[in-house]
């Protein structure tokens, strides 16, 4: 059984760290915060004081917030491992980040894989997560024990790191558009005098609506609950940024993209500790409405 480990015991990674347990590995986990860390070892993990501890690993999952967070977390790993161990940097990067990891680790003889994940916190949580894995076939294949522990829709998406995180960039202007679909749509709705309970039942009946994605957005809006859901404004708001970086780097424009970025840079202004659809009460404000049942 291989030895695992867990660096970023956030919402995602303690999640990641539960379904690792749950499936009989061993995991070590680091976080700079002392209440993570005790959080991982109430569910039967241990607890590292730092990246030292996580010495002899097998397979070190690396869910930070930053491409620098993650270029220092692998420089602090690459002298610790034992030849062949893999880093799986599960962290949404920029794609030239990613490929600076990659330099950081030449001339080592441990192996990364790039996958960027899907799913949020219920993902983590439930072992659900999509993930969209660039890794050389061979460690793709020699690592599907501790992907499957993790996620459940897992995309090997090319062999090169950095390919990960572009397929992650473009999903996410994907997403970020369709949140600001759902917010203008209800707040559309409310303002012209709808009932919530009506546009969540008429727009959860067609093939757009008729999502888990758009059920649960929804009703956390109209039940009003805006923080400590799982899904931090400022988790998207650099996801948004880095599908735009991306789009300049390739030529491109990206218009509805664009206009979801500054939404998201409007609803973090105002509600820095805010979840995604926080957004709603920004376009509630300025219409002078409210969504709820």
């Amino acid at each position: 059984m291989k030895t695992t480990a867990v660096v970023g015991l956030g919402n995602m990674g303690i999640g990641m760290a539960k379904n690792l347990l749950q499936a009989g590995f061993p995991v070590i986990g680091y976080d700079l915060r002392a209440d993570r860390r005790e959080l991982l070892a109430e569910m039967g993990g241990k607890p590292a004081d730092g990246l030292s501890d996580l010495a002899g690993t097998d397979a070190v999952f690396v869910m930070v917030m930053s491409g620098a967070q993650a270029l220092d977390v692998v420089n602090g790993l690459k002298g610790l491992l034992d030849e062949g161990a893999t880093i799986i940097v599960t962290a949404t990067i920029a794609p030239v980040e990613m490929r600076a990891v990659d330099d950081a680790l030449a001339g080592c003889k441990l192996n990364l894989i790039d996958s960027p994940v899907s799913g949020g916190k219920f993902g983590a949580e439930a072992g659900t997560l999509t993930m969209m894995v660039a890794a050389a076939d061979e460690v793709f294949a020699a690592n599907q024990d501790v992907l499957q522990a993790v996620g459940e829709q897992i995309f090997h998406v090319g062999a090169s790191p950095g390919m990960g995180q572009t397929v992650k960039a473009s999903l996410q202007a994907l997403i970020g558009v369709t949140f600001v679909g759902i917010f203008e749509s209800l707040a559309m709705g409310a303002k012209a005098g709808i009932k919530g309970e009506t546009l969540y039942e008429v727009f959860g009946s067609t093939h757009v609506g008729n999502t888990p994605f758009f059920k649960n957005c929804a009703k956390l809006i109209m039940d009003r609950q805006f923080e400590n859901t799982g899904s931090h404004i400022g988790t998207m708001y650099k996801d948004l940024g880095i599908s735009l970086a991306l789009a300049r780097e390739n030529g491109m424009s990206l218009f509805a993209t664009s206009t979801a970025y500054e939404l998201f840079q409007a609803g973090i202004s105002l509600y820095p500790e805010g979840d995604n659809w926080s957004i709603v009460k920004f376009l509630e404000q300025i219409s002078g409405t409210e969504v709820h049942w």
